[in-house]
């Protein structure tokens, strides 16, 4: 049995944080001291080393197929142990078909995270992933409140079971499952984290709807939304976590869609016309010369963050002309009443209710 347990977690819209609830519930019945640590808003540059002998948990969402930036640093910055026992979580785009539970893909989120642990000295007793529903509305409507509610009280029990087993000294390494696909899809996560995660911080904007609350910057766990021009500004620490979209009380947080759809075509165009035509009649790339066709590669992807930077610039200074604002509006599908928000304390709630009945 443990002597006391630490839970780590960074959470936006409230998955991460309710697995961590969770799993120290368990711990709490069976009188093993927790706490659960909301690593957002503690220091993450002097963080104070778990007691010896202690358990160490570490639970966060999977943003591109990795842990969100926010939650790797820590981890990297953690203190090193002699012997101490750690576990790591994630919460994972899951869905429901009919009956049927649909997981989603880890990529190197608990890989990662696991290898610079050991190396730190601590013994790995348990990988897994929990399939609670997705969160990126930016990218799908908000999954409907009575899904919501049945995949969580899913992945509930799924989450106690491997809790129970942890805290009663087990070693629990369920995530091996998924090894094959992670692999497949962990080149994925090294592009969205050098550029895709950047232009997805430039893709949200607030609608003539917003009221100057601050709620969403207040609350934004990375400090990554700043006032510009009287309207709020998304800078480049952005993790993409949704909870500003999903908690505005006016939902005067959109996506800009057509802004995206827009940038990535004319770019397509002028790499075709200047990069292809221009560069490629001076230098011939073979086919079979991988380093150099890497080399296109990242310059396309660097030219496209170049673009990115100076081009949102541009598009937050255009959102002040009456014409072209409303351009932007109606060319983002999260303004429609048919895009839902994410809204798992419903289903929290609901959970609770039944269970008191």
């Amino acid at each position: 049995m443990e002597t006391a347990l630490s839970i780590y977690f960074f959470s936006g819209t409230g998955n991460a944080r309710n697995v961590a609830g969770w799993f120290a519930g368990v711990a709490s019945d069976e009188n093993i001291p927790a706490r659960t640590i909301d690593i957002a808003s503690t220091g993450r540059k002097n963080i104070q080393p778990p007691p010896p002998g202690s358990l160490v948990g570490f639970i966060s969402p999977t943003h591109g197929f990795n842990y969100p930036p926010a939650m790797m640093f820590f981890i990297f910055r953690f203190p090193r142990s002699k012997g101490n026992r750690a576990f790591l979580m994630n919460t994972r785009a899951g869905l429901k078909l009919s009956k049927w539970f649909i997981p989603g893909l880890s990529g190197i989120a608990l890989w990662l995270s696991a290898l610079v642990l050991l190396l730190k000295g601590y013994r790995i007793v348990g990988l897994r992933s929990i399939d609670l529903p997705s969160n990126w509305i930016s990218f799908h409507p908000g999954v409907k409140e009575n899904v919501v509610e049945s995949i969580y009280a899913h992945c509930k029990g799924i989450t106690v079971k491997f809790a129970r087993k942890i805290l009663s000294g087990k070693k629990v390494y369920t995530a091996f499952r998924d090894i094959i696909q992670d692999l497949l899809v962990s080149p994925v996560s090294i592009g969205y984290f050098f550029v895709g995660r950047f232009i997805l911080a430039k893709s949200f904007y607030a609608t003539n709807a917003c009221d100057q609350c601050d709620l969403c910057i207040n609350n934004c766990p990375v400090k990554a939304i700043l006032t510009i021009d009287k309207r709020p500004f998304w800078s480049y620490r952005c993790e993409s976590c949704m909870r500003c979209m999903n908690e505005c009380p006016k939902r005067a947080i959109e996506t800009a869609h057509g802004y995206l759809i827009g940038i990535m075509c004319l770019l397509n165009i002028w790499i075709m016309i200047w990069f292809w035509q221009g560069v490629s009649a001076f230098i011939t790339i073979p086919a079979d010369n991988g380093w150099a066709q890497a080399a296109v590669t990242f310059t396309r992807w660097g030219v496209t963050f170049v673009v990115m930077v100076i081009s949102y610039r541009m598009y937050h200074y255009l959102l002040r002309i009456p014409v072209i604002r409303q351009l932007f509006y109606i060319t983002s599908a999260t303004r429609y009443k048919f895009w839902r928000r994410y809204k798992p304390l419903k289903a929290m709630k609901a959970m609770q209710a039944m269970k008191t009945m």
